[in-house]
């Protein structure tokens, strides 16, 4: 099974490069975020069209937003919180059917949190805190089998998931009050299947601001975007593969495609 993650930034403006992901990946699901369309407007006959008429997804106009699509049959979980009763779709899951048994995809856009790391000064980091916090304890009173997270967690938890570790200590998505939350999030029984094929002590990036011109050139990146699974799906794990050319495409998400295979 291949799993693409992609933080999309609007779903339908970028429908073309998500053909494009397609054409060149042949996923079997794709989980998307910030696909910012409200749900009678989720363009799911071109979906279809591109090979995907199953889905679940939840969404508003404008922001968040996140959906899994599959060429398979889902299943979608019901029993998934509303975290910090915001209402603000930043959560969905389903199960897939497969060979070896079904598998659980949790799809996360976390709050990005703003510009400054002072949860009393700033209530977009105060929420972000709050949520990772919420969804945290939620999991270590869920425990998982068959499992797997993915999404835009918005929070870049090693030295090297950043450019430079020293500059970023104080800058939103990597400040320790974020990145021991993250870590206590993926003890609550999951892998970091990224870092399986990729040792911590390598750079690995995910995210490259739209600020920076010349963003290949000066590197300045962040890993955002995370896959985790359950330990039983470890032995699974096959391949990943995170998309950089994609930062290059016409007029781009400034996150890019993350794959993982597994054989289950």
């Amino acid at each position: 099974m291949r799993i693409v993650t992609w933080n999309i930034n609007s779903l339908r403006l970028r429908l073309p490069l998500l053909a494009e992901v397609i054409r060149h990946l042949a996923p079997d699901v794709i989980c998307l975020q910030e696909t910012k369309v409200p749900d009678p407007l989720f363009p799911e006959k071109a979906l279809a069209e591109l090979g995907y008429p199953y889905f679940v997804r939840k969404g508003m106009k404008g922001y968040n937003g996140v959906a899994i699509l599959s060429r398979y049959p889902l299943v979608a979980s019901e029993d998934t919180p509303d975290w910090c009763e915001k209402g603000d779709c930043r959560h969905v899951a389903a199960t897939i059917a497969t060979d070896s048994g079904p598998v659980e995809i949790h799809d996360f856009y976390v709050p990005a949190g703003g510009d400054i790391p002072d949860p009393e000064a700033n209530p977009k980091y105060a929420h972000k805190l709050a949520f990772v916090d919420e969804v945290t304890a939620w999991f270590a009173n869920h425990h998982k089998t068959r499992s797997v997270i993915v999404g835009d967690l918005n929070i870049a938890p090693l030295e090297h998931d950043v450019w430079s570790h020293k500059q970023l200590l104080d800058v939103v998505s990597h400040t320790p009050p974020e990145t021991t939350r993250l870590n206590a999030w993926l003890e609550t029984g999951f892998v970091d299947a990224m870092r399986h094929f990729v040792p911590p002590g390598e750079k690995l990036y995910t995210w490259w601001s739209y600020r920076n011109r010349d963003w290949s050139a000066s590197n300045r990146g962040r890993r955002l975007d995370h896959v985790w699974i359950t330990p039983d799906l470890k032995p699974s794990l096959t391949g990943m593969t995170v998309v950089r050319e994609a930062r290059d495409w016409a007029s781009p998400s400034d996150h890019v495609p993350v794959v993982v295979d597994l054989a289950v």
